[in-house]
């Protein structure tokens, strides 16, 4: 009623100037609201981008650091070269062949070049872990990249649990269990490309066998072009052959 009381009504243009101050103050409270829940909209999706690249950064290092149960679990921090220098100091002089020294100039299967490639994603894992990890994680990667700088086996499996418990704790999943006791985790071997070369070799070997059918498929196309050029020429020199004595015939008449 104070409010209806306060407006002139007594000329058209008090109302008109009433009822563009309320439009405008509204207006403006219109504006403020808007500004106020893109503001909070923005930073909620930046959140959520944070999270999201958090998680799945943390969930490809769970991965990589304990994707194995069985073999060596432990990371070995021995670089090629230093194997190569073990191997020289090792090796008899010359003339003595010792079969029990290995050439360690190329990488065998079981040998430097798996534990070089573990060596080298366990160590990107960790550096992403240091980035994006929480208090503990940084804790446990902090420790485990002193023991490789020092060039003593890791063991990872304390920061792989550290971050299951996180990770199943931020997707909002029921915790593991008490009863529930998994084996010691390990980093994940990495495969063999062999399979991929000898797919693409298959491939290709494939792809040769149906352009040389393409090519056999042409060639008996290219013959029977040629059969039936042959046949069209000898019917035509038959032809002619066969108006010859009837031109000779009527010259003689």
């Amino acid at each position: 009623m104070t409010s209806l009381r306060s407006i002139d009504f007594s000329s058209w243009q008090s109302v008109l100037g009433t009822l563009f101050g309320l439009a405008l103050v509204a207006l403006i409270g219109v504006g403020i609201r808007l500004v106020m829940m893109m503001t909070i909209q923005q930073r909620r999706e930046r959140m959520n981008r944070q999270i999201n690249e958090r998680l799945r950064t943390l969930i490809a290092a769970y991965k990589t650091l304990g994707g194995s149960f069985t073999g060596k679990l432990t990371v070995d921090p021995t670089h090629l070269r230093d194997m190569r220098l073990r191997a020289g100091s090792a090796t008899p002089a010359e003339g003595d062949d010792d079969p029990a020294v290995p050439d360690l100039s190329a990488p065998d299967d079981n040998g430097s070049d798996r534990s070089r490639r573990i060596r080298d994603a366990v160590e990107a894992t960790l550096s992403d872990v240091v980035l994006l990890g929480t208090e503990t994680h940084v804790r446990l990667a902090e420790r485990a990249l002193h023991e490789l700088v020092a060039g003593r086996p890791v063991h990872v499996d304390e920061l792989v649990v550290s971050l299951r418990d996180f990770i199943r704790e931020a997707l909002d999943l029921d915790p593991i269990p008490a009863d529930v006791v998994i084996p010691r985790q390990g980093p994940a071997r990495p495969a063999s490309s062999g399979g991929r070369g000898g797919g693409r070799g298959d491939g290709e070997a494939r792809s040769g066998g149906r352009g040389g059918g393409g090519g056999g498929m042409g060639g008996g196309g290219m013959g029977m072009g040629m059969g039936l050029g042959m046949g069209a020429g000898a019917g035509m020199a038959g032809a002619h052959s066969n108006e010859a004595p009837e031109t000779d015939a009527a010259s003689g008449r």
